[in-house]
């Protein structure tokens, strides 16, 4: 279980740095001061500002007018504060520790990182500085991490225990917000707002059904005109997913569908106008609602998860107590 806490670490690192494009240039020349005290050290505003490119980039990216913005960026800046403090009290408790994180441990987690992503460390990096990250940066934030869950398996561990009872508290609550649950294969078309090229693709699509429906390897189909490139080597599949994750073309064409049956072509259009893709699918598990025996290594681990949050959260704040902390955002 701790291996996948350290996992579910490495992962947010990767969310964080490369989940979010930098794009938008500085809008005015940053007078520097001093945005909290923790202890003797202060945290300036250029680091916050730092630290919070990423999100920026996501607020300033987004189709809401200026009113919005700003008071999602207040908001953003109000909790990578809290961040960053909670990150200053765990560095002086490391210290206090005598715990470090050494530059092979940080290599660690990116080639961690880069498998998970199926890509070479190199490309990570790289991928992290197209995002506006350098990777010092990057490195940064890893060993950030790092260090965290060192210091959660040394001081947080101990506190938790999970029973039956907490496991089945989780599935239930799953239940309300997943329901039931299927495995189909997609087999995902690209196509084109020329309607000569539409209408090719889509004669092409309705004659990959009709080889599906008379028995042809899905599979095969799949490998062969599929653009979804990230699920082919899965046959299209994501794995069990809730109904609800899929978009709702496809839960209605595959409401009364068996097994091993086929979908007549979907076209896809997010926008209720434009179609982007012709979707095939077939159905490799119909849908059904999983029994808490059946899920219960994963609700378990999932109560394991919630329970060394907030134990975590008490231990910071246990933390903040005796350390003195002066916010001037």
């Amino acid at each position: 279980m701790l291996r996948r806490r350290g996992s579910r670490l490495f992962a947010g690192a990767l969310a964080l740095a490369l989940s979010l494009p930098f794009a938008h240039p500085a809008r005015a020349s940053i007078v520097e001061r001093i945005v909290a005290v923790v202890g003797e050290r202060p945290i300036l505003l250029s680091d916050l500002r730092k630290r919070a490119k990423p999100f920026l980039s996501r607020i300033y990216g987004s189709a809401r007018g200026a009113a919005e913005i700003a008071a999602a960026e207040t908001q953003m800046f109000k909790e990578l504060l809290n961040r960053m403090i909670d990150d200053r009290l765990e560095e002086q408790s490391a210290d206090k520790a005598r715990i470090s994180v050494t530059l092979d441990e940080v290599d660690n987690a990116i080639r961690n990182i880069a498998a998970q992503a199926k890509i070479e460390p190199k490309e990570l990096i790289g991928e992290a500085k197209k995002q506006g990250l350098t990777e010092q940066d990057y490195r940064d934030e890893l060993r950030r991490q790092v260090l965290e869950g060192k210091l959660v398996q040394l001081r947080v561990r101990g506190r938790v225990k999970v029973s039956e009872e907490d496991g089945k508290a989780v599935y239930a609550r799953w239940m309300r917000e997943n329901g039931a649950q299927v495995d189909v294969r997609i087999l995902a078309m690209r196509t084109s707002p020329t309607p000569a090229v539409q209408q090719a693709r889509k004669l092409l699509a309705e004659e990959i059904v009709g080889r599906a429906r008379a028995g042809e390897d899905f599979c095969k189909l799949v490998t062969q005109y599929s653009d979804d490139s990230q699920t082919n080597a899965a046959c299209g599949s994501r794995g069990m997913l809730s109904t609800e994750n899929l978009v709702k073309e496809v839960q209605v064409a595959i409401r009364t569908l068996k097994k091993g049956e086929t979908t007549d072509v979907i076209p896809y259009a997010p926008d209720g106008h434009n179609v982007e893709a012709l979707l095939i699918v077939q159905v490799h598990t119909p849908p059904k609602v999983p029994t808490y025996d059946e899920m219960k290594d994963q609700m378990m681990d999932r109560a394991f998860g919630e329970a060394m949050e907030r134990q975590r959260k008490l231990w910071l704040a246990d933390l903040r107590r005796g350390v003195y902390v002066d916010v001037r955002l």
